[in-house]
């Protein structure tokens, strides 16, 4: 019997291999992460005053609109007043000759009401000029702004040109590699760190063991468990914030590195003394 051709299979990796995956990718998305820090919430920024030079323009079309719509009403009233006037000339010349107190009486009262007109023209014109003197200032005033916020925002998009400048091919560069090292690593442990990674603000979800503590947030971690991390046989996760424990080669490397502390000699004088004692 043949045995099964296991070419073009792969392996399935090995829990150490799945964590050290996913250190490499912790690492390079920390570094994407301190690029954004630099260039801080200046996107934010600039998206929000580019919003408020926005509602500024519309502020301004507004007040102009209703400028205008106050500019004709007053035009109307002025041409209104002007024509009661000549409507006034016209009915004096008619009341110099009527024929009876009737008809003097029944112009008497068209003229009554036509001085009646030509006032309330008079403070509705007064009104217009009040509104459109408080609406000079309101557009003078969001002009004013305007102008100030579009250098205000030349300055910060200036600022965020020369991060990006600096920054942008590093972060293409990054992503990349971030893009390949997701390849790299197991569906189901990506996606336990995408969310322990947007659950905190420093987007750290793969920590180790750093001084007896966990490496996120610095809880205390027993012997057994360190030492059951250093063996990368199973996931382990901090009991306390959830993170996800590695033992990185590179630490294990320093730990190797590391001279064994010898343990202080007794000297024959202090060990008789001791006896003694």
């Amino acid at each position: 019997m043949c045995a099964k051709s296991t070419v073009g299979k792969k392996a399935e990796a090995t829990v150490e291999e799945k964590l050290e995956s996913l250190y490499i990718l912790q690492r390079i998305d920390s570094q994407i992460d301190k690029i954004n820090f630099i260039k801080g919430e200046l996107p934010m920024e600039v998206q929000d005053m580019e919003d408020e030079i926005v509602g500024l323009e519309t502020r301004i079309q507004n007040v102009q609109s209703e400028l205008t719509e106050l500019e004709e009403s007053a035009s109307e009233r002025l041409r209104i007043k002007e024509e009661t006037k000549l409507q006034i000339q016209k009915l004096e010349k008619q009341q110099g000759s009527v024929k009876n107190n009737r008809e003097f009486e029944s112009i008497s009262k068209e003229i009554e009401l036509a001085k009646l007109e030509i006032e309330l023209s008079d403070k509705k014109l007064r009104d217009s000029n009040e509104k459109m003197t408080l609406q000079v200032a309101r557009l003078a005033e969001a002009e004013g702004a305007l102008v100030a916020k579009h250098e205000e925002l030349k300055i910060k998009k200036d600022e965020l040109t020369i991060i990006e400048d600096e920054t942008n091919k590093d972060l293409e560069k990054l992503q990349a590699q971030s893009d390949a090292a997701k390849a790299n690593v197991d569906e189901r442990l990506f996606k336990g760190y995408e969310r322990i990674r947007r659950t905190y603000r420093n987007g750290l979800a793969i920590v180790s063991v750093d001084r007896d503590s966990c490496g996120g947030c610095f809880a205390k971690i027993p012997p057994q468990k360190q030492l059951e991390i250093k063996q990368r046989k199973k996931v382990i996760v901090c009991e306390n914030c959830g993170r996800i424990f590695v033992y990185p080669k590179d630490q294990e490397q320093e730990d190797l590195n590391r001279p064994v502390e010898e343990a202080p000699k007794v000297t024959r004088s202090r060990s008789k003394r001791a006896r003694q004692d």
